[in-house]
């Protein structure tokens, strides 16, 4: 029976593929590469695969419908918040870095803010992987969903396994051991 839910935040469709707001869908993807599994199952408004008590998900509604796909899928397996956890890109924190969240609110990310409009509370664990501010004159829609340059392309792929640490440090731990080994200056 599932018990845990983590959600990859990203859009679905070729077109967005190498895109930075598809960080989300790529952690969960390496989470069901580790467990020799594929996200393909159709239900809940998203593809999903289950592993034991977990399920990962990457809803298909598109970046800013998130919430109905994540909502539909807690009720489902009558899941609660502290149980669920959400990977998404966060233009607030440079390229590669990660940060875990107990709570918060949605910082200017749409996908949050529908997860909290439909379920009605911010009290998630939260897995963020940096992919940069936008420049001046760079509107933020298209920074978020244009293709991931080169630059930029490195540091980001490679914080993918280690949000996938620190969603699995999470199920494991708990959200305050895995913001100790993976928050801050000393992080691993």
């Amino acid at each position: 029976m599932v018990e845990f839910i983590i959600a990859g935040l990203g859009n679905p469709g070729e077109r967005y593929d190498q895109t930075r707001h598809n960080a989300g869908f790529w952690t969960v993807d390496e989470l069901a590469s580790r467990r020799g599994i594929k996200v393909k199952k159709l239900k809940f408004h998203g593809v999903y695969a289950t592993d034991g008590n977990l399920l990962l998900l990457k809803p298909q509604t598109f970046m800013n419908l998130s919430g109905q796909s994540v909502r539909d899928a807690c009720a489902f397996y009558k899941i609660p918040p502290e149980r669920l956890i959400v990977i998404y890109d966060d233009v607030s924190l440079p390229p590669g870095k990660i940060r875990l969240r107990p709570t918060g609110s949605d910082g200017g990310h749409n996908g949050i803010k529908d997860i909290l409009y439909h379920i009605q509370t911010d009290s998630f664990p939260r897995v963020k992987i940096g992919v940069g501010p936008p420049p001046p004159e760079v509107p933020l829609a298209d920074w978020v969903t244009g293709i991931l340059p080169q630059p930029d392309r490195k540091p980001i792929l490679d914080a993918v396994p280690r949000a996938a640490d620190a969603a699995e440090w999470i199920l494991r731990h708990g959200i305050e051991a895995a913001m100790n080994r993976f928050n801050g200056d000393n992080a691993i």
